[in-house]
């Protein structure tokens, strides 16, 4: 089904995300880089669908987005996913620069944190739930390679549920990036960014908000009083599921090592990292991340139905 306004040639709403979106009901936006480039086939398949179903069992609509047959496409079906999910890596990666190169010529793309907030904004989706947002890489002083998801957040009003910045990155100076663009980091019942296979990473969010309504609340004051941009809920992994920080940081100082040593730049980096951790955690850090995933599903479906309560009363 398309939309009616000036997005209609090219972005496609599910039957099921359109009527939802129509009928004000929750919608949960969700990611598919982390389909085709953060997890192997058929896992990754699994845990997205998996993802979903928790995203329903908090009575929000899912809406997985991606780039199909040259459409933005937001709610994907079963045999789409299971596509993008065995397509792997030979899906392009697709961040704001790639998506008019990609719809032009009919490709797959398999969205980042950074296209996903631009398609769920299209659509008219305020919440988007994923495993970490992208940051300043370390030695970024030298290599200058920042993720364009903090200037997403930084302009698009989207709220994005993680579980912090992905820990392969330079947490402190991510914050400070956030901070210069305005962009709020909320800690769910907790004080401290979480460090996305950890619990905490020794650095202080701005704000700390103990329920879904709470953050509904700031996040509809956020938008209702003009002031455009993403928040970052950061919501730290299950206990029962976090990795010792001493352990993933050595993991993590290893595979950066390797990464450098085989001159691995760009956006290709944060794939190779994420595979090359599971490989030296012996696979612990891949269920760490679909349980942190699962967790950011379950935290976004309640704050969609929330904000979804706050905008009836509002008209009401």
């Amino acid at each position: 089904m398309k939309t009616k306004d000036a997005t209609a040639n090219y972005l496609v709403l599910s039957e099921e995300v359109a009527s939802a979106i129509s009928g004000g009901k929750p919608v949960v936006a969700l990611e598919s880089t982390i389909i085709s480039h953060g997890m192997p086939y058929p896992k990754n398949v699994e845990t997205a669908l998996q993802v979903e179903a928790q995203v329903r069992s908090y009575g929000a609509i899912p809406a997985t987005i991606a780039i199909m047959d040259g459409k933005l496409k937001a709610g994907l079906t079963t045999d789409e996913i299971e596509f993008l999910g065995k397509k792997g890596q030979e899906v392009i990666k697709c961040s704001r620069r790639d998506i008019p190169f990609v719809l032009a010529k009919k490709e797959t793309g398999a969205t980042t944190v950074a296209a996903t907030m631009i398609v769920a904004e299209m659509a008219g989706i305020q919440v988007f739930a994923t495993g970490g947002i992208g940051g300043v890489h370390r030695f970024a002083q030298e290599t200058f390679d920042i993720s364009a998801d903090l200037e997403e957040l930084a302009q698009t009003s989207v709220a994005v549920v993680c579980a912090g910045a992905k820990s392969i990155l330079d947490l402190g100076l991510t914050l400070e990036y956030l901070e210069t663009r305005g962009v709020p980091v909320i800690g769910y019942q907790t004080r401290e960014l979480p460090a996305f296979y950890c619990r905490t990473s020794g650095f202080s969010v701005d704000y700390r908000l103990d329920t879904p309504q709470e953050i509904a609340e700031v996040l509809n004051l956020k938008w209702k009083t003009g002031l455009a941009g993403g928040v970052v809920i950061a919501n730290p992994i299950p206990e029962v599921y976090a990795l010792p920080k001493s352990e993933i940081d050595r993991v993590i100082e290893q595979a950066l090592t390797e990464a450098r040593q085989r001159g691995i730049k760009g956006k290709e980096t944060t794939p190779f990292l994420l595979a090359k951790i599971v490989e030296l955690s012996g696979g612990k850090s891949l269920e760490a991340n679909i349980q942190l995933v699962l967790n950011n599903a379950a935290l976004a479906g309640q704050i969609a139905a929330s904000l979804g309560s706050l905008n009836i009363k509002e008209v009401y």
